[in-house]
């Protein structure tokens, strides 16, 4: 067995930190052109140690058809170069309607309370779409069962809302924003109910910078990622970036909840609604929000932190040394320091390299440690600083764990 010694895991982790920053300060362009390339750890690494007790999820393959169409990525490729997800492998919520209409003449009708409704082509939003960002996008239903794989970052091409709406006049009571897109399947999914739409206010869309995206990665979209308009709201939520956009209204405070918003209500943290309404007679699910969408929070998402794999080094001082390799995503201001910790009963000790970040896609972060014994390590994070919100992972909903069988 290779031995590997304290001035050898410096060297390790600091050539690590090197590539990471050279990556994240290189051109989007090189990124995405490494992206798709196979990623080799660096160093020596003897075997990756897999994550238990989350259930056998196939990753990097499409599976499912219409609402209930799933695919995962597989966050243990990730790497300095491989951080924006090329297309053919960001994950997929619901596929493609097969009863969506003709692409070639799509319009987006922009109605409500405005003086005058127009009708967008989406042809014209295309030669107008810019440069939007690298941004990252989470589905709301992430979870172990799919081993965290319901995220994905890519590099965005689209128009900005709020200058879409300049197309019109609001009237005086119009204040948020209704965005709905085509969701009629053959196929559906009894976990899930039809029907794609969120109300925003109009203060929300110009902080997020929401965005009518007609591109990723320098490409169309394809069909399952909202070809050919999907909204992209930075910071918030995979659940509120309506694929197949073909309807903008605006509408007053007394606009209620949608059904996609009631269904993602408990995920993304709004207060339960009563114990039956409307909702319920239309869906047969018990809703989970407020009737108004005006009561809804910002669903965006918290600053959170998660192992995607753990490598053995060697030995360094006669017990095996580990390395554990996540990612740092989230929050309305980059982390800059986290703590970790693999049983509860100890505190949080400081990550040892945190790589640089933008905070709108992912950071990538590594710790070593030596397993005292073998047996079962259950390895939590917690955002040091700067104070932020972090109700996932203050509930221990990204922590994972592994099996040491021998140190």
């Amino acid at each position: 067995m290779q031995q590997t010694t304290p001035s050898t895991r410096r060297r390790f982790l600091h050539a690590s930190a090197g590539t990471a920053a050279a990556a994240w300060l290189a051109p989007v362009e090189q990124a995405l052109a490494r992206g798709s390339a196979t990623a080799k750890s660096p160093g020596s690494v003897l075997e990756t140690v897999p994550f238990v007790g989350e259930g056998d999820f196939p990753l990097e393959t499409t599976v499912g058809a219409g609402l209930g169409r799933r695919r995962a990525l597989d966050l243990s490729t990730l790497w300095p170069a491989t951080l924006v997800t090329p297309q053919d492998r960001f994950f997929i919520r619901t596929g493609c309607p097969d009863r969506l209409p003709p692409t070639a003449s799509w319009k987006v009708r922009i109605h409500g309370l405005v003086e005058r409704p127009v009708e967008v082509a989406a042809e014209e939003l295309r030669r107008e779409a810019a440069d939007m960002g690298a941004h990252l996008l989470e589905c709301a239903g992430n979870s172990r069962a799919a081993h965290f794989g319901l995220m994905s970052a890519a590099l965005w091409t689209g128009v900005p809302l709020e200058r879409l709406l300049e197309r019109v006049r609001l009237l005086p009571r119009a204040t948020r924003v209704l965005v709905s897109g085509f969701d009629e399947h053959s196929v559906l999914d009894p976990a899930s109910v039809p029907g794609a739409s969120w109300i925003f206010g109009l203060d929300q869309i110009r902080e997020a910078g929401a965005f009518l995206a007609t591109g990723m990665n320098r490409a169309p979209l394809s069909p399952d990622h909202g070809y050919p308009l999907r909204l992209v709201v930075p910071g918030w939520y995979g659940c509120t970036a309506i694929k197949w956009v073909n309807e903008i209204a605006l509408v007053d405070e007394d606009a209620p909840a949608t059904d996609q918003m009631r269904e993602y209500a408990g995920r993304t943290h709004q207060d339960r609604g009563g114990p039956r309404d409307d909702f319920l007679v239309r869906t047969g699910r018990r809703p989970e929000g407020p009737r108004l969408a005006r009561d809804f929070q910002p669903a965006t998402i918290d600053s959170a932190a998660l192992p995607v794999r753990v490598e053995k080094l060697g030995a360094d001082g006669g017990n095996a040394l580990y390395q554990i390799v996540g990612i740092l995503w989230g929050g309305r201001a980059p982390a800059r320091a986290l703590g970790i910790r693999l049983n509860p009963d100890l505190s949080f000790a400081p990550v040892e390299a945190i790589g640089p970040g933008d905070g709108h896609t992912w950071t990538l972060w590594s710790h070593t440690f030596q397993p005292p014994a073998p047996g079962r390590y259950r390895i939590e994070l917690s955002v040091r600083d700067p104070p932020a919100r972090t109700r996932r992972l203050d509930m221990g909903f990204y922590a994972r764990e592994i099996e040491i069988a021998g140190v």
